[in-house]
C-alpha cells in the first residue's frame, strides 16, 4: 500500500471500530448518552445459614467440697477420671473427728451404766412399795432418777450418731457419677468446709456450647434444630435444639453463651470435643443484587434507581441485610419491579439521562463481577 492510501485506510478502520468501543465502554464521548446495565429488583425468600464452633460440655456440673474442716491426707482421683456416686475421692486426717467419736462412745457407756443402776434401784423400790416397806417419796425419787438416766442414754446415743456422721465427713464422696473436670487441692493442704476442691461433670445429657454474637440470638432458627459434628471427624454428627441462651453478654469477648441440648451423644464426642454447629434461620424476604450495584452516598449504602419513563437515574439509600461474596441482600429501600443500575454507577449523577440495557436475572453474579472490574 502506498503512503498516499494509508490515511484513508486508518480512517476507515477507526470508523468501523468506533461503534463497538462506544457500545462496550460506559463513558460519554462527544455528548453521547451514557449506557448502563440494569436489573429488575425482585423479592425472594432467603434462609441464611449459620456456622459456629464450640465444644461439648455436661448439662450438669457438681462442685464437690468437704463438709468439715481439716488437712488433706489422701487424694484418690485425677482430672479425667470417671467416678461412681459412692466412691471415695479424698480423705482428711480424722484426728479431731476420731477423738470426738471416742468421747461420744465413752459418754454413751457411762450413761448406760447409770441407767442400769437407776433401773435396779427403781425395780427394788417398786417391790418394796408393794410390800409396804418403803415410802412413796423414795419410790418417786427412784423413778425420776431412772427416767433421767434413760434420757441421758438417749442424748448420748444422739451425740454418738452425730460424731459418727462427722467422722464420715472426712471422706469426700461426689454423690453422683461423672467425670472429674477440675481439681483445686493437694495432699497436705488445709481446706475449709464448703470450699470447692473438685468439679464433676455429671453423667447424662450433653450440651454443645457456643459463644455467639448477640445479634444472632435475636434471629430465630427455622426448624429449631442444629446439626452438630465433630471438627476432627465431620462424619461424627448428631442433632440438638437450643436449650439455654445466656441473658448476659460476656464483658471480655462481647459474646453470648448458647447451649444446644444434644438428642444423643456419640462416643467420639467426649467432654471438651471441638464441634461445629450448623443451623438455618427462618426465611425472610429480601432483594438480591450484585456487589456492583452498591454505592456509597453521604457515607451510607445506596443504589442507583433507573426510571424507564424518564430514562433518568437517581440515587437512593438502602438498608443492607447481609453482605455475601458476590451479592448483597437489601431489606429495605428498593421496591420489587424497580430497575437498579449494576454497571456504570461510577459515571452517574442524580437526574442524569442514560441508555439502559437489561441484564438477565441469570447473569446477576456475572454482572457483579463485570461491574467490579470497571
Amino acid at each position: 500500500m502506498t503512503a498516499r492510501h494509508r490515511p484513508c485506510a486508518l480512517l476507515i478502520a477507526s470508523c468501523l471500530a468506533g461503534p463497538a468501543i462506544a457500545a462496550d465502554a460506559p463513558t460519554v464521548n462527544n455528548g453521547e448518552v451514557l449506557r448502563v446495565r440494569v436489573v429488575e429488583a425482585k423479592q425472594t425468600l432467603m434462609a441464611e445459614d449459620v456456622v459456629l464452633s464450640g465444644d461439648i460440655q455436661a448439662q450438669a456440673q457438681v462442685n464437690v467440697s468437704f463438709r468439715t474442716n481439716g488437712k488433706v491426707s489422701k487424694r484418690l482421683v485425677e482430672v479425667g477420671d470417671h467416678v461412681a456416686a459412692d466412691q471415695v475421692l479424698a480423705e482428711l486426717e480424722p484426728l479431731t473427728q476420731r477423738a470426738n467419736l471416742d468421747n461420744a462412745r465413752a459418754a454413751l457407756s457411762s450413761a448406760e451404766a447409770q441407767l442400769m443402776q437407776a433401773k435396779l434401784t427403781f425395780d427394788r423400790q417398786k417391790e418394796l412399795l408393794g410390800g409396804g416397806f418403803t415410802t412413796r417419796t423414795t419410790y418417786d425419787n427412784a423413778e425420776q432418777d431412772f427416767r433421767t438416766a434413760q434420757a441421758a442414754v438417749d442424748s448420748a446415743k444422739a451425740a454418738l450418731g452425730t460424731a459418727q456422721e462427722q467422722f464420715t465427713y472426712t471422706e469426700l464422696r461426689a454423690g453422683v457419677p461423672g467425670i472429674v473436670t477440675s481439681r483445686d487441692f493437694e495432699v497436705g493442704q488445709v481446706v475449709q468446709s464448703g470450699q470447692t476442691v473438685l468439679v464433676l461433670a455429671q453423667d447424662g445429657p450433653r450440651d454443645a456450647v457456643f459463644n455467639v454474637y448477640e445479634a444472632l440470638t435475636a434471629r430465630p432458627l427455622g426448624d429449631k434444630t442444629v446439626e452438630v459434628s465433630a471438627q476432627a471427624d465431620p462424619k461424627v454428627k448428631t442433632k440438638g435444639t437450643v436449650r439455654e441462651i445466656s441473658p448476659t453478654v460476656d464483658a471480655t469477648s462481647g459474646t453470648v453463651r448458647v447451649k444446644i441440648g444434644l438428642e444423643s451423644t456419640p462416643p467420639a464426642m467426649g467432654l471438651g470435643t471441638v464441634v461445629v454447629g450448623r443451623g438455618r434461620f427462618l426465611p425472610h424476604e429480601v432483594v438480591v443484587l450484585p456487589w456492583s450495584a452498591l454505592y456509597r452516598y453521604a457515607g451510607k449504602p445506596a443504589v442507583w434507581i433507573y426510571d424507564p419513563g424518564t430514562r433518568k437515574v437517581d440515587v437512593r439509600r438502602v438498608a443492607i441485610d447481609r453482605y455475601g461474596p458476590t451479592i448483597i441482600t437489601v431489606k429495605s429501600g428498593v421496591r420489587p419491579g424497580e430497575r437498579v443500575v449494576v454497571a456504570g454507577i461510577q459515571f452517574l449523577r442524580p437526574g442524569q439521562e442514560v441508555a439502559a440495557i437489561d441484564l438477565p436475572e441469570s447473569d446477576i453474579q456475572g454482572a457483579a463481577a463485570a461491574g467490579a472490574g470497571r
